[in-house]
């Protein structure tokens, strides 16, 4: 990914192009700063990383304010470790902290008002306490710490949207890369899915491969299949596969902070022609919305040519959220712009050059023992869309087929 004798990805670049852009984003706001708890906003704004161990406990924080540096919190001894390896913020802005913790810590313990008051300080120190400061996600703990020192609390979530909103050069890249390295997994499972096999022996494959070839974290592995299919379940399970069954997947991992939301479809060593029409229409949906994909061209033009719930068997949109649907990807898997028949027609966004979206159908057979769903990865190019998923899925896939023709006796001697 970088080396000296070759420019590739600029990681100084990466950090200082984000950083700035989420200043610029704050600046345009009614915040004096804003305060992240969210890990894909941290690493956006900080070029922090300290593994997947910090997702889900809210353990560490970081407060850009509009004229200063942004100030990081961090759990324990991970604050030196910047200070000596995260050079290109000053030392100031690395500091160990201790947050609720998702309540763990609670008020009795001291140490929200403990947070509260450092937060307190860096905003006194650059003038803004009269300014509200943007949260994107918490406790009420942490929420209640802050009032008691009179902060004025809103919402960062449209600060660090509109910054993440369009990629950088070396942002595609990386989420070129990250496209890649599932392109790689989907041929293994190509070659591995047959009767016989479990959905989650697939996934652990697949998971082993994605770390070999350098994802960071595994977010989710999708494997369905059979009569698992429909309706669409979300998660994989043991069921073992057998002949004829249709089975999808989508794979989501992180690489370097830049994820992937990548489905493909196949079926097992044989298929019949409900599948074979299930999975022409539902290529046929997606491929009608990325063709519309260009930059002015708005969301509610590609939500038009897909389906309406009802015509999906749903009483409503809501109900089948999900199934026709487009997502920004970056450092997370839902941003800017989301894209549906729920939500495209009230509020169209339009589309920018440097956007990088997914858009991902699906449509179950007729008598609803299978489904197909498929997914593109999709930059949007001043020429139009560029694909970044390059596993085949122009047609459908039929995997582990090692039959031969069978022999009939016919008197005394064998016809093949």
């Amino acid at each position: 990914m970088a080396v000296d004798w070759e420019q590739r990805v600029d990681f100084a670049r990466l950090r200082s192009d984000r950083l700035t852009r989420a200043k610029a984003a704050l600046e345009a706001s009614e915040l004096g700063a804003v305060l992240l708890f969210d890990q894909n906003n941290i690493r956006y704004v900080t070029s922090t990383h300290i593994g997947e161990w910090a997702r889900d406990k809210s353990a560490r924080c970081v407060l850009l304010p509009r004229n200063g540096d942004p100030v990081l919190w961090d759990f324990g001894s991970a604050a030196k470790h910047h200070q000596l390896y995260a050079p290109w913020l000053p030392e100031s802005s690395w500091q160990a902290g201790v947050t609720s913790m998702r309540g763990a810590m609670p008020r009795e313990s001291g140490v929200p008002d403990l947070l509260a008051g450092h937060i307190y300080d860096v905003l006194d120190d650059h003038g803004l306490l009269d300014k509200p400061v943007g949260i994107d996600l918490t406790d009420m703990e942490t929420l209640a710490s802050l009032a008691r020192r009179g902060i004025e609390t809103g919402d960062a979530a449209p600060v660090m949207q509109s910054a993440r909103k369009i990629k950088t050069a070396d942002e595609i890249a990386l989420l070129d890369q990250a496209a890649g390295i599932v392109d790689a997994v989907y041929q293994r499972i190509y070659e591995t899915l047959r009767p016989g096999v479990r959905e989650h022996e697939i996934v652990a494959d697949a998971q082993r491969m994605l770390f070999e070839l350098g994802s960071e974290q595994v977010e989710a592995i999708n494997a369905v299949s059979g009569d698992r299919c429909s309706p669409h379940p979300h998660v994989f399970s043991d069921r073992l596969l057998r002949p004829g069954d249709q089975a999808f997947f989508d794979i989501i991992h992180s690489f370097m902070g830049y994820r992937t939301c990548y489905y493909r479809t196949f079926s097992v060593g044989s298929t019949n022609q409900q599948q074979i029409d299930a999975y022409k229409q539902c290529r046929e949906w997606l491929d009608d919305a990325i063709a519309l994909v260009r930059p002015g061209v708005t969301t509610d033009k590609i939500a038009e040519v897909w389906p309406t719930a009802q015509e999906l068997g749903f009483p409503s949109e809501e109900s089948c959220f999900g199934l026709q649907f487009g997502h920004g990807i970056g450092v997370g898997l839902y941003e800017a712009p989301m894209i549906s028949r729920l939500n495209s027609f009230e509020d169209p966004i339009e589309i920018e050059e440097g956007m990088v979206f997914a858009l991902e159908t699906y449509c179950a057979t007729r008598d609803g023992t299978g489904a197909a769903r498929i997914e593109e990865e999709i930059v949007v190019t001043a020429d139009g869309p560029q694909i970044i998923t390059r596993f085949p899925a122009e047609e459908l896939l039929v995997c582990g087929k090692q039959y031969v023709r069978g022999a009939d006796l016919v008197g005394d001697r064998v016809e093949v």
